[in-house]
């Protein structure tokens, strides 16, 4: 617990952080996303572009470093957010058209009463220490605060370490969905739903 001790769990990402937020984002989720969002260039710029720092909580160290997000997303926003018009401004009207078709499939749909988590991912020097359990709990305390019964999240079949994480921190796996044909573009074959009361 002494490493725990060394950071703290904050509501949003400061500004001096969206930029580590996003190279952090980038690294976790390159090998699902970069078939779409490629080249890493312009990949950074349309997130940039679409994230709401009010959708995520943040781990920071004592020293002020960024350590971790984990993302959500509600009616009114989420942390990687966006629209088809945002695509296309980085990529081109061909360009964006064809992504957006692709990331919409990635989408998932509000459910009443749950809080949808919208990614999660540690600094590679900070995992270990407890970070991704103390975001998770402030997930948890994100839902509670506004009213929510459950906190629903999506794990690929690729990140077993991920999904003992959560399954720890009291989620229950659900529904699987199959990815089909897409699974070659994409990098993984299945998507399990996870919940948490709370």
């Amino acid at each position: 617990m002494q490493d725990r001790q060394r950071f703290s769990i904050h509501h949003g990402i400061e500004d001096r952080h969206i930029d580590k937020a996003l190279d952090l984002f980038w690294q976790a989720f390159r090998q699902k996303l970069a078939p779409v969002l490629k080249p890493e260039d312009k990949a950074l710029r349309f997130l940039r572009r679409v994230v709401d720092p009010a959708h995520a909580i943040s781990a920071v160290s004592s020293d002020g470093d960024l350590l971790g997000i984990a993302g959500f997303k509600t009616p009114a926003g989420a942390f990687i957010g966006g629209k088809l018009s945002d695509i296309c401004a980085i990529y081109g009207a061909w360009g964006g058209l064809w992504r957006g078709v692709l990331i919409d499939i990635l989408e998932r749909d509000l459910s009443e009463g749950v809080l949808l988590m919208d990614g999660i991912f540690v600094d590679p020097d900070a995992r270990g220490k407890g970070v991704g359990t103390a975001l998770l709990d402030g997930i948890a305390h994100e839902a509670r605060a506004r009213n929510l019964a459950q906190v629903r999240l999506d794990v690929i079949d690729t990140n077993p370490r991920a999904r003992a994480l959560y399954e720890r921190c009291g989620f229950v796996a659900g529904e699987v969905q199959e990815l089909g044909l897409l699974r070659h573009l994409f990098g993984f074959r299945t998507a399990t739903t996870m919940m948490l009361p709370v």
